[in-house]
């Protein structure tokens, strides 16, 4: 767990109701309050405002962020040590952070963006940080606080005001896809050449360490953005630039195959088969292709590959005892939360917990549940469950408002919110998001990622997705958007 622990290392988050604030100081309206098909008052075509135009453009923060996230998934500080003592991710967060509240101010905007979107979320690390008295080593779990999650925070808002229009918020979802496709084709290199390899053939993330150390991290990883990708290469675009998801997607499902993870097969199952049902709205020709080259590629895979898969029911069939190893270590943490129900024994410090009865030692839970209960209690649990819940729901809420706008009839209608293709994208881009979403809830159960960066990307890039519905839906029932929020 040291390895996730700095501020460039390691991925859990909320969201609301479709809510937005379109005047400062104004009332908030909700998603019952606008009609499914509005027919806007704004001038004709989709020409921005002034105001929205000035909320929606990019500034220092949404580059200084995209710095931000190029270094923490590329990594080059450590194929270069030169870079470290620079410490460049810091520099870019600073700046970002910086630039986020002077534009917030300008535009007289409230200092939190997305506020009921960021509240669980800031919540659960006040919970976080409330259990440091109580824990069996509380400069431990202050550290973790400090040097992994406090950041995640941030980065998480400021993520929901950088990314502020459709256009900006498809630069840095390529981005995520180039990292990914980066990260991917290194792991099919170190697989044909027999590098960075554990016990059994597994590929493990050594080439760019990290968020992807080990192979349970860069198979959960791979899945939650796998979507991203595919969606890529399915929703209307450049057609070189979908070839290029499509090969992205292919690395990524790979690696995913050679890391060997039951977790990972069982939440590339689920999300697998989120893409494909949304595969068959965007490209309805292209759904049996996309099933036969889903059930093809594992075929491929050597037995060993399958004799690890079946000892998710079979144990007979797990040679290293991990399978077992995991059982002792759910009944270990459940121990954990019945001797200290109320505040855990501090974030990130179960592994650090071994009373004479604990079976298996200086180990995670193996499970976020778990985790969450044995070293946050009930309340941190309480809120950890009503941030998953908020998050799912405002993705699903927001998914099901971008559908496309059509008559009785079935004629599309004018949409004066979106350019051409915006909608339908931003569409297959929630959709990328609820699929990761679901990918990460079942690798969840297999690992102890409620702290770490990866969940709380894939719901910053919802929560973006949400705002953006929000103001242009606003501004296009003739709403200024000089007030909207630009998270």
């Amino acid at each position: 767990m040291a390895d996730r622990l700095t501020f460039n290392h390691g991925a859990s988050a909320l969201t609301p109701r479709l809510v937005g604030r379109h005047e400062r100081g104004g009332r908030v309206r909700r998603a019952r309050d606008l009609p499914a098909t509005w027919s806007g008052t704004a001038a004709s075509g989709v020409e921005l405002s002034r105001a929205l135009a000035r909320i929606e453009r990019p500034d220092v923060g949404y580059w200084a962020v995209f710095a931000f996230t190029a270094l923490l998934f590329f990594r080059p500080q450590d194929t270069l040590p030169l870079l470290e003592p620079f410490h460049l991710p810091e520099i870019a967060a600073v700046t970002a952070l910086i630039a986020m509240a002077v534009r917030r101010a300008n535009l007289g905007l409230s200092p939190v963006p997305a506020p009921a979107a960021v509240a669980p979320l800031a919540a659960f690390a006040a919970a976080m940080l409330a259990s440091v008295p109580f824990s069996i080593w509380p400069s431990g779990a202050l550290g973790l606080f400090t040097d992994l999650f406090l950041k995640v925070v941030l980065v998480f808002m400021l993520l929901a005001h950088s990314l502020s229009s459709p256009r900006l918020l498809r630069k840095f979802t390529w981005l995520i896809v180039v990292a990914m496709g980066y990260i991917a084709a290194r792991g099919w290199i170190d697989y044909a050449t027999g590098t960075n390899l554990m016990i059994g053939d597994r590929l493990q993330g050594g080439a760019v360490p990290g968020l992807m150390g080990n192979p349970n991290d860069l198979a959960m990883n791979m899945v939650v953005f796998l979507p991203f990708a595919a969606f890529g290469a399915l929703a209307p675009g450049k057609t070189l630039a979908r070839l290029f998801a499509a090969g992205v997607t292919l690395l990524m499902l790979g690696t995913i195959l050679f890391a060997k993870s039951r977790g990972g097969f069982l939440a590339l199952a689920v999300t697998g088969t989120l893409i494909v049902l949304q595969a068959g709205r965007l490209r309805p020709g292209l759904t049996a292709a996309i099933l036969v080259g889903a059930l093809t590629l594992p075929v491929a895979m050597p037995q060993s590959y399958w004799t690890r898969i079946s000892s998710i029911v079979n144990a007979e069939d797990d040679e290293t005892g991990s399978r077992s190893a995991r059982v002792t270590l759910m009944q270990d943490g459940w121990n954990a939360f019945l001797e200290h129900p109320f505040t855990g024994v501090g974030a990130g410090q179960f592994q650090n917990y071994n009373p004479p009865e604990r079976q298996e030692l200086w180990r995670e839970t193996h499970n976020v549940e778990l985790q969450v209960l044995s070293e946050l209690g009930l309340v941190g649990f309480g809120i950890f469950v009503w941030l998953l819940v908020r998050s799912g729901n405002t993705l699903f809420v927001t998914w099901n408002a971008l559908r496309p706008r059509r008559r009785r009839g079935g004629a599309a209608l004018a949409d004066p919110g979106f350019a051409p293709h915006e909608r339908e994208w931003m569409r297959a881009h929630v959709a990328a998001c609820v699929a990761g979403f679901a990918g990460w809830l079942v690798s969840a159960q297999f690992g102890s990622i409620g702290y770490h960066w990866t969940l709380y990307y894939v719901v910053a890039l919802g929560v973006a997705a949400h705002e953006i519905l929000v103001r242009r839906m606003t501004w296009s029932r003739g709403g200024v958007a000089h007030g909207a929020s630009p998270a």
